[in-house]
């Protein structure tokens, strides 16, 4: 990053502890996400996702000068409850980005608002030896983003593939670029990474994550399926976004063909066959 040198993952954990250590309010730290992610790589890029047990949330609900005070003034803050009008119910929080570019999502949870979702957690203060703030915390299977396909999970995602394609195509020949890149990306794309991620799982026991909006895809499929994947997106040029199109419709069958034979699953050649034809002579 440009500008001030960021700051190294021990000055910012002596910096939160530091913060936790002086006020007698702030019972726990807790760190979640990436960083608690033994399998994710470290990069200068990961948030700090830190949430701070409290005895009290008044005196840190809506209150960024205390913040500030502690941490610096940020580049930008958000309160997403402030921003929603939420009531106080025992949660808030402030994401801020600062001049060195670090980001801390900092939560102050109250009493019973703390839920665990499974997601990697590492306690990283509790001054009252697990008698306080912090409920058993566990990270159990909920936390992966990759699920065993059922049947019908699996004929949903393979008919949505391939019929949302009529309505890319429609868009493209009314030249409706908005609709046609939001369907493309928000339908058909969510349908081939959903497969994506099948195929993938299959190769890990489905005991892995490929990270959200499938942002570890690289790391876990061959150079050859990656280079395939990234030829799927085109700018806004219609040629472009009809070779993108090929390359999906080249992609998606040889994962839906793999992941059916693994659970005996049937693929339906019909479908394919049938908008492969439709996207022919609607291009002509």
């Amino acid at each position: 990053m440009e500008g001030d040198e960021v700051r190294t993952e021990l000055e910012m954990m002596e910096l939160i502890l530091g913060v936790a250590n002086s006020d007698e309010r702030i019972r726990g730290v807790m760190l979640a996400g990436s960083r608690a992610d033994s399998s994710v790589p470290k990069d200068c890029y990961q948030d700090y996702d830190i949430s701070f047990a409290v005895t009290d949330m008044k005196p840190f609900y809506n209150n960024p000068a205390w913040v500030e005070e502690k941490f610096g003034k940020p580049l930008i803050m958000q309160m997403p409850e402030i921003l929603r009008g939420a009531e106080d119910d025992g949660n808030f929080c402030y994401l801020m980005i600062f001049p060195d570019g670090v980001r801390i999502d900092l939560s102050f949870i109250f009493d019973e608002a703390y839920t665990d979702d499974g997601e990697p957690v590492i306690v990283l203060l509790d001054k009252d030896n697990g008698n306080g703030f912090f409920p058993p915390i566990t990270i159990d299977e909920k936390y992966w983003n990759i699920k065993p396909p059922t049947a019908l999970d699996y004929r949903s995602n393979c008919s949505d593939f391939w019929w949302c394609l009529n309505n890319v195509a429609k868009g493209i020949m009314r030249d409706e670029l908005p609709y046609v890149m939001n369907m493309i990306h928000d339908t058909v794309r969510s349908n081939l990474h959903e497969m994506i991620n099948w195929h993938i799982g299959i190769q890990h026991e489905f005991n892995i994550s490929t990270g959200k909006d499938g942002k570890f895809f690289k790391k876990f499929l061959t150079p050859e399926l990656y280079a395939q994947y990234a030829s799927s997106y085109s700018d806004g040029n219609y040629e472009n976004i009809w070779k993108a199109i090929d390359a999906m419709c080249e992609m998606f069958p040889s994962l839906a063909l793999s992941v059916a034979e693994h659970f005996g699953f049937s693929y339906h050649n019909d479908e394919e066959d049938g908008m492969r034809e439709y996207l022919r002579i609607t291009k002509r």
